[in-house]
């Protein structure tokens, strides 16, 4: 296991109710259902070793989406609330780096190290993980801490929510991030 800088932020994407929904499931069951346990052991880490944290909300614009914020699903989910103080960005695509000052805001506290989490792997998870990766961060990606759904690829195919969030892991492993582990930043 390494041992990450002190200074590694956190960034937790969208763990808010929105993602509860039922829509999201239609076309299969998600995967990781102890994501949200990982989630808030890394929180209650980072809290007690006063770390960096950075919670990412989305504030859909889209009229049907969960993630409105005039909607119930626009709440933190409870494993992921953000204590008074710490930093909630909201952002309105999938990349938490696109339209906020999270660039703006990590670099000015020499933050070079990030371990990401949160949902959903192959959408606002891997856009802000390939920004930050092509913006120069040093990124920790936590397979454990993230999770997604099934999803039918081009050809009508069911793949499951292990498989999809595999190949999106696969698609960022090396190039924009290491995968890790929750015991691996947690160690």
């Amino acid at each position: 296991m390494e041992k990450l800088p002190f200074n590694t932020a956190l960034l937790v994407i969208d763990l808010q109710k929105a993602i509860d929904d039922p829509r999201w499931a239609l076309i299969g069951p998600r995967n990781n259902p102890q994501a949200e346990a990982n989630v808030a052991a890394m929180l209650a880490a980072w809290r007690r070793d006063g770390r960096p944290i950075v919670h990412i909300r989305h504030d859909s614009v889209e009229p049907d989406s969960s993630y409105r914020p005039d909607g119930p699903g626009h709440a933190f989910k409870e494993e992921a609330r953000p204590l008074p103080g710490e930093t909630v960005i909201g952002k309105q695509v999938n990349s938490a780096f696109i339209g906020t000052g999270l660039d703006e805001w990590l670099r000015s506290r020499g933050i070079a190290t990030l371990a990401v989490a949160g949902v959903i792997t192959n959408n606002s998870v891997e856009a802000t993980v390939r920004m930050a990766g092509n913006l120069g961060y040093d990124v920790r990606l936590v397979a454990d801490a993230c999770f997604t759904f099934a999803r039918k690829d081009r050809s009508g195919r069911l793949r499951t929510a292990d498989e999809v969030h595999d190949l999106s892991l696969a698609n960022m492993d090396g190039e924009y991030a290491t995968v890790v582990d929750t015991a691996a930043v947690l160690g």
